[in-house]
């Protein structure tokens, strides 16, 4: 059995998941993280790399003889990690997780991902694009759509660059900000308003190895910071999967009408598409639509599905690369898994960085998942507007969500905040 040095990038909560699963592999011989954090650090090694300093992790992988990389988060797969890491390395069993960049421009590229769904027929909803010189035809649109009103900056900017307004004057306004003054920086040059699809929004996820594909559990995030999904949109406030509402039905519509339509789009474009794509649907009246595609897993989600795959995912990488993913077997539990946030006071605007974590020795019955932490000295600080992802397991959801707010409550930092109502309306 030949064994492989992996290399996680990234520093956040999916990456503690990853390095998590990874770190328990039969294949696994050692696991590098860049750059990691404390969580992280105690399942493999943190190595102090940016995940944008290519020709760091490019000498890291040479010096450590690493044979996989995962790729965590989407700017690097956008700027084209997965290209220049194949034409360095030149060794025939080396294995990039993640989409070259001709594939990653489905998140990159909100215009993209809009004709690429429109030029495959997969339903989603209606849109324009505009810039500054046609800014007075997007206000015409914004008018004769009803509210709410959706904007999206066409490019990365760092997860903030979608706004949903109910108020016309205000979504001008914006509108406006985005393009003129550039809110989002120059990935707002460019916006696409869309049609405001009602619906209940499902986290859908594929590994795919641009020809055939395996379905990861489902699951239903939680993106507002307050109670009763109110208040400013976050990176994420928790998560529930499997998600109670899709049955066998739904399932199979999702598939058919939406990820087997995908894929097959990706081989009629020629897109070279090796790892996950995940794929934000809103189910409307029990027909599902596409929101959005990220071309990496998503956080907080990945911490509560990664738990539910008893199956190596190691292993089904490394089928990955050999084309045997088609035949491979993803076992998952049928427990739920409830996965809740904390965060920094403050969140999503300003927050204080620095404050001291306790309470995490603890013996307890869930996951502990850290997403913005650090090792400083003798202690563990908060170093992010989300500092610790806690997930549990039950047969029960009543029960998996008791077992996340009984570990939430003694973990202890100044400002601790994080939402008592997740899995509220399941």
């Amino acid at each position: 059995m030949e064994l492989h040095r992996v290399l996680i990038i990234g520093s956040g909560g999916r990456e503690n998941a990853l390095a998590w699963k990874i770190s328990q592999s039969r294949f696994c011989e050692k696991l590098f993280i860049a750059p990691g954090n404390a969580g992280t650090s105690l399942l493999g090694e943190n190595v102090e790399i940016s995940a944008s300093d290519f020709n760091a992790i490019r000498e890291l992988i040479l010096s450590k003889k690493i044979s996989i990389v995962v790729v965590g988060p989407e700017e690097p797969l956008v700027n084209g990690i997965h290209d220049f890491l194949i034409k360095e390395i030149k060794n025939d069993n080396f294995i990039v997780i993640g989409p070259k960049k001709s594939g990653a421009i489905l998140e990159g590229s909100k215009e993209f991902a809009k004709e690429f769904l429109y030029r495959h027929k997969i339903p989603t909803a209606r849109y324009r694009i505009f810039n500054k010189k046609n800014i007075h035809e997007a206000k015409a649109f914004l008018k004769s759509l009803n509210p709410p009103y959706v904007l999206k900056a066409d490019c990365l900017a760092a997860g903030k660059g979608v706004l949903i307004l109910t108020d016309l004057n205000e979504a001008k306004q914006s509108l406006e900000k985005m393009i003129l003054e550039k809110k989002f920086g120059q990935a707002s040059e460019r916006v696409v308003i869309e049609e405001y699809l009602n619906g209940i929004e499902v986290s859908s996820f594929v590994l795919t190895d641009g020809h055939s594909y395996k379905i990861f559990p489902m699951a239903k995030d939680y993106k507002r910071i307050g109670v009763g999904d109110t208040g400013l949109n976050t990176g994420g406030m928790g998560a529930i999967s499997p998600v109670p509402f899709v049955d066998q039905k739904l399932y199979q519509k999702i598939d058919n009408q939406i990820i087997q339509p995908t894929i097959n789009g990706l081989k009629k474009d020629k897109i070279d598409y090796t790892g996950f794509l995940f794929i934000g649907l809103m189910i409307v009246n029990n027909e599902p639509y596409v929101i959005e595609y990220n071309v990496r897993l998503s956080d907080p989600e990945t911490e509560a599905i990664l738990p539910r795959i008893e199956s190596d995912l190691l292993e089904i990488f490394l089928q990955l690369k050999s084309s045997e993913l088609q035949t491979s077997n993803l076992k998952v539990s049928d427990l739920f898994s409830s996965t809740v946030m904390t965060v920094s006071k403050g969140y999503p605007e300003k927050y204080e960085k620095g404050k001291i974590v306790n309470g995490l020795d603890f013996k307890n019955e869930s996951f502990l998942f850290h997403s913005g932490t650090k090792i400083e000295g003798q202690n563990i600080v908060t170093s992010g507007g989300r500092v610790i992802a806690v997930t549990s397991m039950d047969k029960d959801l009543k029960i998996a969500l008791e077992k996340s707010y009984n570990t939430i409550s003694k973990i202890d930092f100044d400002g601790k905040t994080f939402r008592n109502d997740i899995g509220f309306d399941l």
